[in-house]
């Protein structure tokens, strides 16, 4: 049985190196993407200060659509370009938004939500989804936190089918 570990007191890079390490463990020998989606959430959600959202969106017929995630009921299905996952999926790249009143089309699935950060899950030239991190607290993520997520979402890949 796994059993998460909490982390504290290190530097964000220590942190992230921490959490990929707690993060192989428990999706190793799973190879089931939505299971390794549903831990994957729950352990940012449980060792991440300061969220209120961590989860998956799932590109499906050309569009997104709701994964696994810990928080607030979700916006269940989201138009490619629009909002900040739209906005991943469109760019093939990262999105942070350290105010999320402040970008444009933002998708208010929860008012409490102020800043968002979203890491697009690449199969080589594919999209097939992003990882969705959302907190009450404006400028909560950083380029550290950027590096450290872009990290996490390479390991769920590696790990599912």
């Amino acid at each position: 049985m796994f059993t998460a570990n909490a982390i504290d007191g290190l530097s964000k890079t220590e942190f992230y190196e921490e959490l990929s390490r707690q993060l192989r463990g428990l999706l190793e020998g799973e190879r089931d993407p939505v299971a390794n989606a549903a831990n994957t959430s729950a352990l940012l959600y449980q060792l991440m200060p300061g969220l209120n959202w961590a989860g998956f969106y799932f590109l499906k017929g050309g569009e997104l659509v709701l994964g696994p995630f810990q928080g607030k009921p979700a916006c269940v299905r989201i138009a490619v370009g629009r909002g900040v996952c739209g906005a991943a999926v469109a760019r093939r790249r990262t999105v942070l938004v350290p105010d999320v009143h402040a970008f444009p089309g933002h998708i208010a699935c929860d008012a409490d939500s102020r800043s968002e950060l979203v890491v697009p899950l690449c199969r080589g030239e594919t999209v097939v989804g992003v990882i969705d991190l959302d907190s009450p607290l404006p400028g909560r993520f950083d380029t550290d936190d950027q590096a450290g997520i872009e990290a996490v979402a390479g390991l769920y890949l590696a790990a599912s089918d």
